[in-house]
């Protein structure tokens, strides 16, 4: 009985083992697709394609959509793949692909659907290309459809200022991992960064300075430059969402035009918020959201709403403020942040466009309609059920979504948080939501999630690579892929074909499988700092 019960455990173990190593080797040969796509089935053989391919349709009103692909490949021998749609509004962002030794097919619900199947593609090319530049894919059939509707990434060109290039480069990457929503912050208290027709000073005194220079030359996008990148975007499924920060983080405008001003804030910032009493302020900032709308297609602008609290304070000395808190019948500061900002959505929506806010705003009477809110403070859950109650909700928490956190505990510049001083690593980002303080909080299918940039430690274009790479791939699958989909380490088979193309880019990245092989670039040496 003994042997006999010896003999069963022994077959156990050995099927036990063999199964084992059977689903590594499966993880090991599974296509390195970033975000994990929702089922897929590798077939037997492969297709072969031309080294230096440039995909062809004869699909003529589809062709548009091979524009990025084509970008990136930079080939020219020309190879036909087969797109189609099916016309199916639902779930508009899903597509199918098939690959067999005969050639290509992508079917897209709906044209938002086709590029993702033709970034997956991309990604195969990418992923499975030789040194001789001949490509060999293997042969498959796909079917993919993302769980948010926003993926987004933030980048702050407030507090430092990058450029054309680096925000091109930035739109370049956000497609390949499928992120479809740049959210833009322009305005702050160190810099206006687009140029207002009506309002040149925005741009000729608040576009002067940064975060560590409050004396250098002014840095700005042009009109034509706005133009230019929302084009760009497009042909890479973006949409793009500026944010002129307010009623709070004003300076900039205000130094401008001092008239806007509703006072000074603790620690230097002159002129912090907008003069929520003054009519010009809402004539101004009208027209500056007019034009606006008028440069970005997407018609929806951030409008802020952050961190008032740090400049609300003068408006208790301010005459103008507290003679309308009387006519309006206030009681608390919070209720004119709130009906400032009402004010301005308001104003935005009767112009044909939508707005988004900062989650302080979700204890406000923002419309439940056309608006929407982003959750950023991950210790006050409180903010984010009030914005569940009637709004769109977009999940940017501070942990694990801000990307100025630090990565690794032997990094000096950026921020940490807490006592235990907390930071974000790549896979606390691929890992979210898994905090249990609200996991519980966040819905299978949730609206949108986004990743941010802040750049107060950010000066130079190597650094901001560094803190954005490979955190974005993690944050993609994040956001793309369900959480009981979720493997991290399937997922670090599939990244660690990646880091080669960054490489093939230039891309400074931080490489989490060997830390040491890029320092941590410093441009602003700071302790990081520890949040309450």
């Amino acid at each position: 009985m003994i042997l006999m019960m010896k003999k069963h455990l022994l077959t156990a173990l050995a099927l036990l083992t063999a199964a084992t190593t059977f689903a590594q080797e499966a993880l090991q040969k599974a296509p390195a697709i970033i975000p994990a796509p929702r089922k897929i089935t590798v077939t037997s053989g492969s297709l072969a394609l031309p080294a230096h391919v440039l995909f062809t349709t004869p699909a003529n009103d589809l062709a548009p959509q091979l524009v990025y692909i084509n970008d990136m490949l930079g080939g020219s021998a020309a190879y036909p793949v087969e797109l189609s749609l099916t016309g199916n509004p639902q779930d508009a962002a899903g597509y199918k692909l098939h690959i067999d030794r005969t050639g290509i097919k992508i079917t897209g619900n709906d044209k938002d659907g086709l590029f993702n199947g033709l970034v997956t593609l991309l990604q195969l090319c990418k992923t499975n290309t030789a040194a001789n530049g001949s490509i060999t894919l293997p042969c498959l059939d796909l079917d993919d459809v993302p769980s948010t509707r926003w993926r987004g990434f933030m980048l702050d060109e407030a507090r430092h200022f990058f450029g054309k290039a680096a925000v091109k480069q930035l739109l370049d990457w956000m497609a390949f991992y499928k992120l479809n929503r740049f959210h833009w912050h322009l305005s702050d208290a160190q810099g206006w960064r687009i140029a207002i027709q009506q309002y040149p000073k925005l741009t000729s005194i608040g576009g002067t300075g940064n975060f560590t220079d409050s004396t250098a030359a002014a840095r700005f996008y042009t009109q034509d430059d706005i133009r230019e990148i929302v084009a760009y975007a497009k042909t890479r499924n973006i949409e793009i969402i500026p944010e002129i920060d307010m009623p709070g983080h004003a300076s900039a405008a205000t130094r401008a035009y001092p008239e806007l001003s509703g006072g000074n804030a603790p620690g230097g910032y002159d002129g912090f918020t907008f003069n929520p009493a003054a009519e010009y302020t809402y004539q101004f900032l009208g027209n500056v959201t007019r034009e606006l709308l008028q440069l970005f297609p997407f018609h929806t602008i951030h409008i802020g709403g952050d961190e008032v609290a740090l400049g609300i304070k003068a408006w208790e000395n301010n005459a103008a403020v507290q003679q309308m808190m009387q006519q309006q019948g206030f009681h608390e500061l919070k209720e004119v942040e709130a009906y400032f900002l009402k004010r301005i959505a308001d104003t935005v929506i009767a112009q044909g466009g939508s707005v988004f806010a900062w989650d302080e705003a979700a204890s406000g009477n923002l419309p439940s309609t056309d608006a929407g809110i982003m959750w950023w403070r991950q210790n006050i859950t409180q903010s984010l059920m009030d914005a569940q109650e009637r709004y769109n909700v977009v999940y940017c928490p501070r942990l694990p979504f801000y990307f100025d956190f630090i990565q690794d505990s032997t990094h000096v510049s950026g921020r940490t948080w807490g006592k235990e001083k907390l930071y974000n690593r790549y896979s606390d980002v691929y890992n979210f939501p898994a905090d249990p303080a609200f996991a519980n909080l966040v819905p299978r299918h949730p609206f949108g999630m986004q990743a941010n940039l802040w750049t107060e430690t950010v000066i130079t274009g190597k650094r901001l690579q560094f803190l954005v790479f490979p955190r974005l791939a993690a944050f993609s699958e994040a956001a793309w892929t369900e959480a009981f989909r979720k493997n991290l380490d399937a997922f670090n088979l599939r990244l660690q074909q990646h880091l080669p193309l960054y490489d093939q880019a230039g891309i400074y990245y931080y490489d989490p499988f060997d830390p040491h092989k890029h320092a941590e670039p410093v441009d602003v040496p700071v302790k990081p700092q520890v949040n309450d």
